[in-house]
């Protein structure tokens, strides 16, 4: 079991419809040692491949990538849910839907912040049904550039997100795999 699995397990909590609650270390509240652990854990399993820009999707991406973005040396991007008078210039655009938030986004990414030949990391907290993986592999693809892998903290291996990426062809490196969570009594089984 690794450090994120040992932390899940200790304070993580299963919710009703299939909520798993890790706000007092990973999405809330940020424990920045443990961001290191997943930092450089993803810096091994991506050491083989070529990293010039770091990808996410705000709010709680933005931690977890920059740490990351550390160990790899490049500048990280995040896609935004809204459009603020500061935002200038053509933008890349898609449609996302959040599991946690039951909504629709029309995230954003200004297109001189990803370039048509950079080889691009996906960094990403969660994944549920993969709709903000595949509105970030979308502007990803909209800027001409590659992505080269996908970095997840937290999979829910017993929801479609992974499968479809993975069958898309895309390499997802995700650090805990949750295949069940029983809310009546908290248990958790991880993937081996």
């Amino acid at each position: 079991m690794n450090e994120l699995q040992e932390r899940i397990i200790k304070d993580g909590v299963v919710k009703e419809g299939n909520i798993l609650k890790v706000d007092s270390f990973l999405n809330h509240q940020i424990d920045v040692d443990l961001y290191h652990w997943m930092a450089c854990e993803w810096k091994k399993r991506f050491a083989d491949v070529e990293v010039t820009r770091i990808v996410t999707i705000e709010a709680s991406g933005i931690g977890i990538a920059c740490i990351a973005g550390e160990q790899f040396h490049v500048p990280v991007v995040f896609a935004k849910k809204s459009h603020s008078v500061n935002l200038d210039g053509d933008m890349y655009t898609a449609e996302v839907e959040s599991f946690t938030h039951k909504n629709i986004n029309h995230v954003i990414v200004s297109k001189k912040f990803i370039e048509p030949g950079d080889k691009v990391l996906i960094i990403d907290d969660f994944l549920a049904n993969g709709c903000a993986l595949q509105g970030l592999i979308s502007i990803v693809n909209q800027a001409g550039a590659e992505v080269v892998g996908i970095g997840i903290a937290v999979e829910k291996g017993f929801q479609t997100g992974g499968q479809i990426i993975r069958n898309l062809g895309y390499r997802l490196e995700s650090l805990a795999i949750v295949d069940a969570m029983d809310a009546k009594s908290g248990a958790i089984t991880f993937r081996e």
